[in-house]
């Protein structure tokens, strides 16, 4: 892959490939067929996922032990051949190992016995129409109704085999496995309803199903957000098992900075015609937008500038000169635009007349690259699969009934443009929308839309209607910040993470900075000096296992007719290369693939040189391959291998983590992922944040009610103010008190949502790590030094609290020099009470607690004053 994969990418892409092992199983030696889904929210990355698959399927993955069907075919179908062509170039993006010759779109002059092993063929819904060139010839109603018994077998432009004959003679050769991959599954599937055997069935359900002798496709993958009419299908035609579904957690799409935070909603405050006044503000922001990453891309020195869109929805029967009046508004407010840096992405493909400006049609796919359009006026959700990550505001006419259609549409703009998150600002990681026909009422139907986070919205971590922008407080001392900045905040923890990959990861993009020179032949030369020495530890382990690799035993059955009696004799064969080669790569996949082979040749230039006798080197490598598959063997390798690969890599961190810390946000975030690439928390530093936006009010059944604000927040807006809502009463009794503290300077309210500038405490619950974020960091001067304290309003009603706290324990006993204080603060019979977490007897009391209750109860707690 180009791409290094998120840790829920990974993670999804594994589970894919245990359901398509065994989805191949079933169906080369059982002849079952089965079907999974795969759902993802908008902008998870649905495309690179299924790379990663196509790669593993095609070519194998040692990493994730999956090994290559030979006789693979994928069909990838949708219902709009422009979402295929988009799909094929994003995996031609994403992956290094299939060729652009392996996929292939199928035109109506395709005409072949069956499809080719390792290929993908995109088809859709058009090419397998009644009227296509593909199918024609194949239906035998279409062939009785023209011509009765006359000619059944008469093909058009003397085609030998139509797409139906393809996928038949496909499915029924022994060697090959078909799978259909559906993008966008929820479409084409039907709507759900009683059994009718007279009902046509639709393309999609005679591809899955089968139909008039071709029989229905093996395995099914059916990818979406939203799978549930899919899933539907399979179970009611019960002609597929289904296997287990892979579902994507949303909260770690938004964890990983490839879709926005926030979505601002802008409408106006009283009832009237505030079209105009609206398309002004969207173009100051569009103008604001542009500048802010102008100015980011000159700070980072990046050679790549985001050139922000503006979106302008309007209904599917629009006024022209309505939306001529928008586009001279733009214009005026904009004069620095061009004149020709419009297009729209109406069905009727031709140039469009807006009052007077004549504007031309592009296609959707060919938005984002073609940075000349700065303003794009669409109708609905423009297409099904099409996103533009530059798309930073929507200003829609739509009306307050069309509440899905603008959701739809703010779904296609969520991804961020540059992949990931922009630390501490906010600015930059937010899209507007703008809605001239809503007022407070109305709105709160898109908003409840957009939380539910389905396939008629995108995920988002934050929707904000009243809102200001808050950043650095003036008085806020660059020792505060230098405190701030220290603070470690844990990281998310990797399912079947390898220190291996982190570590030769590690050393390649240090030495790609010029941070460490030769770091990646540094790392590898330490860890062939670890495995000589575990070699010299187990050399009799090593060489019984080496023994085991070289010899293949059996038994031979002697069966006696007469007296009815079987005997077993034993023998032992020495091993073939194939033999070989597989014990070597399961020791490859303890190793990694890139170590366990430089081990090969480290070994094998011990007793040979290439350049002295190159067919001595050779017999060399084949022994060297042998001793590296009976290490492998041995059971103490993995904890040892992975023990010291893990200590190479903290010492790489520690050593360099200052010239690490002075690389652009692009390249720290290289290293951020790496850091993450482990099976338990790590910590990484807070960034400062330069801009956020805050809510100022709460808006419930159309009425606004306005929160406090408050001082000496380490963000604030011109006056000094920060606005903060809370849940409960404590809350700000917590703040009060806290406020009132010698040596107080600063309070930090920590996001609740992740960020590089939100503080992550890392918590286990049901066998799996979350994140909890503590609500305060409080900043006060102790002996003219600048100290933290965190203080966590605790909510024992949630089900979690004794889990959370235990995390908090945990993070207090490995950063307790970072601190103060850490204290737990929860209400008790109407008293707070407060456990100091700096104690260590009250972590011992958290980690053997059955009840956060009892706890706070009990005398390990102080009254909190």
């Amino acid at each position: 892959m180009k791409f290094t994969l998120k840790d829920y990418q990974r993670d999804a892409v594994r589970d894919a490939l245990v359901n398509l092992k065994d989805a191949r199983d079933d169906w080369q030696h059982k002849s079952r067929k089965s079907a999974f889904s795969l759902t993802a929210v908008t902008g998870a990355g649905k495309t690179v996922m299924a790379a990663a698959a196509f790669e593993a399927l095609f070519h194998g993955d040692d990493e994730l032990d999956f090994d290559a069907d030979p006789g693979a075919v994928v069909i990838w179908f949708s219902d709009d051949p422009s979402l295929n062509e988009q799909t094929r170039f994003r995996l031609m993006e994403a992956s290094d190992r299939i060729n652009h010759s392996d996929m292939v779109v199928v035109e109506n002059t395709f005409n072949q016995p069956r499809f080719q092993a390792g290929k993908i063929y995109f088809l859709n819904t058009q090419k397998l129409s009644k009227n296509s060139l593909l199918v024609r010839g194949h239906d035998p109603e279409e062939l009785q109704a023209k011509g009765g018994d006359l000619l059944p077998e008469t093909r058009p432009d003397l085609r030998a085999f139509t797409i139906w004959d393809t996928i038949q003679n496909t499915i029924e050769d022994p060697e090959m496995t078909l799978y259909l991959v559906l993008d966008e599954a929820h479409r084409g599937m039907g709507k759900p309803k009683a059994a009718d055997e007279n009902s046509k069935s639709t393309i999609v359900q005679r591809l899955i199903n089968g139909s008039g002798g071709v029989p229905g496709i093996p395995v099914v993958w059916g990818i979406s957000a939203t799978v549930e009419r899919f899933n539907q299908a399979i179970a009611s035609a019960g002609k597929h098992i289904r296997l287990p579904n892979v579902v994507v957690d949303a909260a770690k799409v938004q964890e990983s900075g490839l879709i926005k935070d926030t979505i601002l909603l802008d409408i106006p405050d009283e009832t009237g015609d505030f079209d105009t006044v609206l398309v002004r503000r969207a173009t100051d922001k569009l103008k604001e937008s542009t500048f802010a990453w102008a100015e980011y891309a000159k700070q980072q020195e990046e050679a790549r500038v985001v050139i922000p869109l503006m979106v302008l929805q309007v209904p599917n029967m629009p006024d022209p000169n309505e939306i001529g009046r928008a586009l001279d508004t733009i214009f005026e407010r904009y004069p620095e635009l061009p004149a020709a840096s419009v297009a729209h992405v109406f069905g009727d493909h031709t140039t469009q007349r807006f009052g007077n400006r004549d504007v031309p049609y592009i296609e959707p796919q060919r938005v984002q690259e073609s940075t000349w359009v700065r303003v794009l006026i669409a109708k609905d959700a423009i297409s099904t699969g099409w996103d533009c990550p530059r798309a930073e505001v929507m200003v829609s006419f739509r009306s307050a009934s069309d509440e899905t259609h603008i959701t739809q549409l703010l779904g296609r703009m969520v991804r961020s443009p540059l992949a990931r998150r922009i630390p501490g600002n906010d600015r930059l990681n937010a899209v507007d929308c703008l809605l001239p026909k809503f007022n407070k009422k109305t709105v709160e139907k898109v908003v409840d839309v957009l939380m539910k986070g389905d396939e008629s919205g995108p995920p988002t971590g934050r929707i904000l209607i009243d809102y200001l922008e808050v950043k650095p407080n003036p008085a806020a001392t660059d020792a505060v910040w230098q405190v701030f900045e220290s603070l470690p905040s844990q990281t998310r923890p990797q399912r079947g993470a390898k220190p291996a990959k982190r570590l030769t990861a590690l050393a390649h993009e240090l030495a790609s900075d010029g941070i460490l020179a030769g770091a990646g032949k540094f790392a590898h030369g330490k860890l062939h000096e670890a495995l000589d020495a575990f070699a010299a530890n187990y050399q009799d382990k090593i060489e019984a296992k080496r023994k085991a690799v070289m010899t293949v035993g059996g038994k031979t059955v002697k069966a006696d007719l007469k007296g009815k009696e079987k005997s077993f004799d034993e023998f032992w064969e020495d091993a073939d290369v194939a033999v070989i080669d597989d014990a070597y790569r399961r020791a490859a996949r303890v190793l990694s693939p890139d170590i366990a082979r430089t081990y090969v040749e480290h070994l094998a230039q011990k007793t040979a040189s290439i350049d002295d006798d190159p067919e001595e080197y050779l017999d060399a490598i084949t022994e060297a391959r042998v001793t590296v598959a009976g290490l492998g063997l041995v059971m103490e390798i993995g904890p040892y291998f992975d023990a010291k690969a893990d200590e190479l890599a903290k010492t790489f961190l520690a050593n360099y983590s200052a010239q690490i810390k002075a690389l652009s946000d692009d390249r720290k975030e290289i290293y951020r992922q790496i850091i993450e690439m482990s099976t338990d928390p790590q910590s990484v530093d807070l960034a400062k944040p330069e801009s956020r936006y805050e809510a100022t009010k709460a808006l419930e059944n159309g009425n606004a009610s306005t929160f406090s604000t408050w001082k000496n927040h380490l963000l604030c807006d011109k006056d000094g103010k920060y606005p903060a809502e809370f849940k409960s009463t404590w809350e700000p009794a917590v703040l009060d008190v806290e406020m009132k503290r010698p040596g107080f300077r600063f309070w930090y309210r920590n996001p609740q949502q992740p960020g590089q500038s939100s503080l992550g405490v890392a918590y286990m619950e049901d066998d799996e790590y979350k994140v909890v974020r503590p609500d305060f960091v409080f900043f006060v001067e102790q002996d003219g030094n600048v100290v933290a304290d965190i203080v966590d309003p605790h909510g024992l009603h949630l089900a979690d609290a004794l889990n959370k706290l235990r995390g908090l324990a945990s993070y207090a006993e490995k950063h307790a020099m970072a601190y103060r204080r850490i204290v737990s603060v929860a209400e008790i019979s109407g008293k707070l009470r407060a456990l100091d977490l700096t104690r260590a007897e009250v972590r011992a009391a958290i980690g053997a607690a059955k009840s956060a209750n009892a706890l706070f109860a009990g005398p390990l707690a102080d009254d909190y004053v």
